[in-house]
């Protein structure tokens, strides 16, 4: 097999017979050796049903329904797993990614001989707020991993066998796919794209924070080494503001008073144990996490014609 194709669905109904008719279409201009595979990922729409009537009617693609919603990354993750093409295009089903660029990756492929090739925008799409809050989490993951993830980066990327399976011999179940593209190395190349917005993004304000708690606790321990610094600080400062207390009350034979300022150091206190210890927990909850070693995603039924690796 020369090419696989992998696309993940979730509420992609109205796009995904143009998807498969235009990446059809962009696959045939490199080979007719070519697998689309169709990860539905607990679609609530008519997807399975609109992707298991293209299966039977195109054996180059396959459906893999999954048995609940995993969410995004997970699906891709399975999508890759059940490739077997020596290039594999993985790219969005909403059309806001272009199927017409798989022609422009596999050229980019060819001439730099890397491994692979990833679409970046040249301007991030969507509001003001959008835009910022995307710049402000590669500002702060920089900042907290000391890892230097390129920026505005979408999910087309077109990759050879050889890193898709260095790819997948990671197996964590809290899956960040950024940071995994980038730590698994190899000669990895941007080419520049313009995405489009076909629809309203499925990532709200709570899912987005989720993501950024995540990503940071699955690749530093920044945050337990400054719940470190931030205790040792607060001591420090403690020391030092009694034993200027006592001086006082040994030279100067004044009394110890104030009230308020004791009631806010216990409360800031307080709250500083509080939050350190919920850090704590966070890290403790992805260690339970991984090693319950339960699958990330379980395959429903498979559509499509059947291939063994």
């Amino acid at each position: 097999m020369k090419l696989s194709i992998v696309a993940t669905l979730y509420n992609s109904s109205p796009y995904i017979d143009e998807f498969h008719e235009r990446i059809t279409r962009a696959a045939r201009q490199l080979t007719e050796e070519y697998e689309i595979i169709l990860v539905n990922d607990g679609s609530p729409d008519d997807s399975l049903a609109r992707a298991v009537q293209l299966a039977e009617g195109d054996t180059h693609v396959l459906v893999l329904d999954l048995s609940r919603n995993f969410g995004h990354h997970k699906a891709m993750m399975t999508g890759l797993a059940h490739a077997v093409g020596e290039r594999v295009f993985l790219i969005d089903s909403d059309l806001e990614e272009e199927p017409e660029w798989l022609p422009a990756f596999d050229a980019h492929m060819n001439r730099d001989r890397c491994d692979v090739v990833y679409g970046v925008q040249a301007r991030r799409k969507g509001g003001i707020f959008e835009r910022w809050t995307g710049l402000l989490f590669y500002r702060f993951f920089r900042l907290m991993a000391g890892m230097q993830l390129p920026e505005n980066v979408v999910t087309a990327r077109l990759m050879t066998r050889r890193y898709v399976e260095a790819l997948l011999q990671f197996e964590e179940r809290e899956v960040f796919l950024a940071g995994l593209w980038h730590i698994t190395g190899f000669d990895q190349r941007p080419h520049t794209v313009e995405k489009h917005a076909t629809s309203a993004t499925n990532y709200s304000l709570g899912r987005k924070i989720a993501l950024v708690v995540n990503s940071l606790t699955s690749f530093s321990n920044a945050p337990l080494i400054g719940i470190f610094y931030v205790g040792a600080f607060i001591s420090l400062v403690a020391g030092a503001f009694t034993l200027y207390l006592f001086l006082q009350w040994l030279f100067f034979l004044k009394p110890l008073s104030g009230w308020t300022s004791t009631i806010a150091s216990i409360w800031l206190l307080g709250g500083l144990v509080i939050s350190f210890m919920g850090v704590v927990g966070i890290y403790l909850s992805k260690v339970f996490t991984e090693t319950k070693r339960r699958p990330y995603t379980i395959i429903r039924q498979i559509y499509g014609r059947q291939h063994k690796k």
